[in-house]
């Protein structure tokens, strides 16, 4: 951790060499030092990229706090199991007080819950899972579920899980700022006969888009549609009050997705979502098992998750979450967000003074800034990229923007200030000169 800052934001070098190695190497069957076998994990963590470090700006990062790490070693020595609450009540309460505060924050009314999943993916695909019981029971015929061009992928992969067919899944255009078109969802929707989902992107994966959430709550709920917001990637943006005010909207969400492993900087692995109707998600989950007998039921107030995710087993994903924000206090997190806001917008305007620069779509709603060459083509801009990764100071991703290639920036490491924000521009700058 000491050498976070000055490591490389992505390293290859011999790191295939040893992939193979540790692929055709199966455990000893006898003991081997302490201190060997971390030397090997050591060398394999100095290889790939550094997503938790401050020169990490593609796709999106997660920041590896070290006081989740440490609830991770709390978690995995206990070894309890919060997933029901009779084996654990006083661990599985700690994650229906992070939930409930999470669902106040958002604005959703009393009684309204969720679960810990290990991702936005996951998340999705219990939302997705809620929805289809609630609005269609188990005929799936006619129906149909509806997401924006700049939607994450993941929605349409849990359709194919849920049992839907590929054509069940409506992609509504977006407009110019690549939010989805409200006119165009609510025409959709008119022409189907049996709509149940719309999903809601609050930050898109590529750009940071934040859809028109009022409006479309209004078509979801004229067409007696389950309206979810997937705000993985942005929607611990809410937490500042610039975010709120982006977020309007999100408070009229049947269920919302959450990753504390990107917005609250935590390690992978943490995903939440929030239901409004918590029984809605456990009729949609929950099975009886005789052998559970002893366990099952709620224990003075605190639910069975287990009965309202498709896991049994799992960790204690809660106290990854709970340790960092009682020991840094939730006012940083909150400084921390609204950083990466202004650095988002630093390097907007650093990057738009350059003419030879186009800024794609426009200035950042949250903190993903895209660009490319005005007068380049896609293997200029690859080019340009390449250039820039070559460094190893930042590593950027891209994303097909309007069909064209384009370079982003994700800023959301709690370890990225304005001084790596600068070097990224004189590194851009520079590179399109060239």
């Amino acid at each position: 951790m000491a050498g976070r800052g000055d490591a490389p934001a992505w390293n290859d070098d011999g790191a295939l060499e040893l992939a193979r190695e540790l692929a055709a190497s199966p455990p000893p069957e006898d003991p081997v030092p302490v201190q060997e076998a971390i030397a090997r994990i050591d060398r394999a963590a100095a290889m790939g990229f550094d997503n938790a470090g401050p020169g990490f700006l593609a796709y999106i990062p997660g920041g590896g706090v070290y006081t989740a790490a440490l609830a991770e070693l709390i978690s995995c020595v206990t070894n309890r199991f919060p997933s029901m609450a009779a084996p654990a009540p006083a661990f599985a309460a700690i994650e229906v007080g992070l939930l409930r505060w999470l669902c106040r924050e958002f604005g959703l009314p009393d009684g309204a819950l969720g679960i810990f999943t290990t991702g936005g993916s996951m998340a999705n695909f219990s939302a997705l899972v809620a929805a289809r019981h609630a609005r269609l029971s188990e005929d799936l015929r006619d129906a149909t579920l509806y997401v924006s061009d700049q939607a994450h992928h993941s929605t349409a992969k849990a359709a194919r899980l849920a049992g839907l067919p590929a054509r069940a899944v409506r992609v509504v255009p977006t407009d110019g700022g690549l939010r989805m078109d409200v006119a165009a969802l609510r025409a959709m929707l008119d022409a189907d006969p049996r709509p149940f989902y719309v999903v809601a992107s609050a930050g898109t994966t590529s750009t940071g888009a934040v859809d028109p959430l009022p409006e479309i709550a209004d078509a979801a709920a004229a067409a007696g549609a389950w309206f979810h917001v997937d705000a993985a990637y942005g929607g611990f943006f809410g937490l500042t009050a610039r975010g709120r005010e982006r977020f309007a909207g999100i408070e009229r969400a049947d269920s919302i997705t959450l990753d504390p492993h990107k917005g609250l900087f935590m390690p992978y692995g943490n995903g939440v979502l929030l239901v409004r109707d918590f029984a809605a998600l456990g009729a949609a989950h929950s099975v009886d098992a005789g052998y559970l007998q002893d366990l099952a039921g709620e224990h003075a107030g605190i639910p069975d998750f287990s009965a309202y995710s498709p896991e049994l087993s799992r960790g204690f994903r809660g106290l990854r979450v709970w340790l960092p924000l009682h020991v840094h206090g939730v006012r940083a997190f909150r400084a921390a967000l609204d950083e990466k806001l202004d650095l988002a917008l630093r390097l907007h305007d650093g990057l738009a003074a350059d003419d030879r620069l186009e800024i794609v779509p426009g200035p950042p709603e949250l903190s993903i800034v895209g660009w490319r060459l005005r007068d380049g083509d896609d293997a200029a801009n690859r080019a340009l990229q390449d250039a820039v990764n070559a460094s190893r100071r930042v590593l950027l991703s891209s994303a097909v923007v309007d069909g064209r290639f384009t370079l982003r920036a994700c800023i959301l490491s709690f370890r990225t200030h304005a001084d790596r924000i600068d070097e990224l521009i004189s590194l851009v700058r520079a590179a399109a000169r060239a």
